[in-house]
């Protein structure tokens, strides 16, 4: 049991820097913990660090927003690391120009039932308005889905919380699902999972395949454009 003194040292020993450190070492443990297991995706990484910095946060009650600030720069590079997934694309652009009106094609109807299905199932179950407008831009990178989220109506923090369940979510199921329903093509795996569970899942496949990395960087680009041109002119339709 952690006494109020220790706990109260705990809390002011934890400095930006320690945070900064915290954040990052568990994500290495995290990774070499999965790489341990053989690589078992139910071991995601980012599931488990996360996990890990909570219990930090509720064992020292520390403030999140104070941690948030600390580990900022952590979240600046999510941009350029998002950007990084252009390397393995281009990389393999000969083959995506051979495939570009299906990758087109599979984009658009991805990104259209991603959005569709989720708002669906949440107004059936009696979902807020509010709710409804954080929820559809779930399927798309977390910077660019928080800006449409705020553009439509919707909390850019809720939105941020859904980006990352599903993008967890889609990267420990993908490559099962793959198999189970028969889909052996890497460029249609990498193009489902970008488009499905965008960085994350992206991060995911890209360590098993390149060429499905790149087909997955490019559906986060491509998912990301259109739902930013097309979410906020349909939910202008939607008033109140």
């Amino acid at each position: 049991m952690i006494t109020p003194i220790a706990r109260q040292w705990m809390t002011d020993a934890m400095q930006p820097a320690t945070w900064m450190t915290l954040t990052v070492l568990a994500y290495v443990l995290a990774i070499e913990l999965q790489r341990l297991c053989k690589a078992t995706p139910l071991l995601n990484p980012t599931l488990l660090s996360i996990a890990a910095v909570i219990a930090v946060l509720l064992l020292t009650r520390s403030n999140y927003g104070a941690y948030f600030r600390a580990v900022e720069p952590i979240h600046l590079l999510l941009g350029p690391a998002t950007v990084a997934l252009g390397l393995p694309l281009y990389k393999q652009l000969h083959v995506i120009r051979a495939n570009a009106m299906p990758v087109m094609a599979g984009v658009i109807v991805g990104a259209v039932i991603a959005c569709g299905s989720a708002v669906a199932i949440a107004w059936l179950l009696g979902g807020s308005p509010d709710l409804l407008l954080s929820l559809a831009p779930k399927s798309v990178t977390a910077p660019i889905a928080m800006s449409i989220s705020q553009e439509i109506g919707g909390s850019p923090t809720l939105t941020a919380s859904l980006v990352i369940t599903t993008g967890i979510i889609g990267a420990v199921l993908c490559r099962w699902l793959f198999d189970w329903v028969g889909v052996k093509s890497w460029p249609a795996r990498g193009l489902a999972t970008g488009i499905a569970a965008h960085g994350i899942g992206t991060g995911a496949i890209l360590a098993t395949n390149e060429v499905a990395g790149a087909f997955a960087g490019l559906a986060i680009g491509l998912t990301g454009l259109f739902t930013a041109i097309v979410l906020p002119v349909v939910a202008s339709w939607f008033p109140g």
